[in-house]
């Protein structure tokens, strides 16, 4: 008999306040979405981080001839065929690069040139001759490049010294700010849905202060009272939590599968699977049952007097 007035009074406070409670529901859903949509961004940098930089190498251009008049570094002329042995012995007896050392010709060069950029139409005005030679290194630690950079950027016949792990801190240096951005999003709306929460709890304890008087009189405990109100909250945050995760769903599948395919266009970003997503969900649906259930704990709490 208990739980069937406490479920009669939930569906009394529900339709009361339906606007309050839609607004509730669509306030707790995105700030959840942007939750989730943090901590899954927050993985993907993570996965890429450990993908990439696993991959990335130090490379060491060479002075050709056509860097005379315009390099500083290669005023002396192109490189020598001695001071590349040089190079590449020093290289070899350094402890943080891993062996072998790969070694990229100009044809080679202009052949992964064409490869990646042959649809360019800047690619038909670049020759052979214009490419560089180049060592290509791979680091047992990505992190110790100052250290071959130190090395060699200043030896004769070498151009410059380029650690491509700086490409990709620029891209997850963006991806970072834009997970800052969720997060700060995520804030803001977790904060206009609690206030909101508060308020929907305040208005329903309002119109149905007669009954809870009676209530009151007749004995009934403050949690009896109470739980009505708790219940409309947590059924409330729980369907903002539902739409939550269908929003999470929606989006790996339209951004990665479907809709954009950004895993076909850009097959080169190990993007974060499926697993990733549903090991969210349990977490966004249990903080969309609580959150709204203990808010409106502590707003009773203070407007409810029971």
């Amino acid at each position: 008999m208990r739980a069937q007035f406490v479920l009669s009074e939930i569906g009394v406070g529900l339709r009361r306040n339906l606007t309050m409670t839609f607004a509730v529901v669509v306030s707790v859903a995105l700030s959840l979405a942007l939750f989730g949509g943090a901590l899954l961004m927050r993985e993907q940098v993570s996965s890429m981080k450990t993908y990439w930089y696993d991959k990335v190498n130090v490379s060491i251009f060479l002075c050709n001839k056509n860097d005379a008049k315009d390099v500083p570094k290669c005023a002396k002329g192109a490189v020598t065929a001695q001071q590349k042995k040089e190079i590449k012995a020093d290289l070899e007896k350094m402890d943080a690069v891993e062996k072998p050392v790969l070694f990229e010709t100009v044809d080679e060069a202009y052949k992964h040139y064409q490869e990646q950029f042959g649809d360019s139409p800047m690619a038909g005005n670049i020759t052979p001759d214009q490419m560089q030679e180049s060592f290509r290194v791979k680091l047992k630690d990505p992190q110790k490049y100052k250290v071959v950079a130190t090395a060699f950027a200043g030896r004769d016949g070498v151009q410059s010294v380029q650690d491509q792990r700086s490409i990709l801190d620029n891209l997850f240096g963006l991806m970072n700010g834009m997970n800052v951005a969720a997060v700060f999003l995520m804030v803001l709306m977790l904060v206009i849905a609690l206030m909101l929460i508060v308020n929907t709890v305040r208005v329903s304890a309002f119109s149905r202060r007669r009954e809870t008087g009676i209530m009151r009189l007749v004995g009934a405990s403050g949690f009896y009272i109470q739980m009505p109100f708790i219940m409309e909250a947590a059924f409330a945050g729980l369907i903002g939590g539902l739409l939550a995760c269908v929003i999470l769903l929606a989006a790996r599948y339209f951004l990665i599968d479907g809709g954009l395919a950004l895993q076909e266009k850009l097959n080169l970003i190990d993007f974060i699977g499926w697993e990733a997503v549903l090991t969210k969900l349990p977490l966004v649906l249990a903080i969309g049952l609580l959150m709204p259930a203990v808010a409106a704990l502590f707003a009773l709490r203070k407007y409810l007097k029971v």
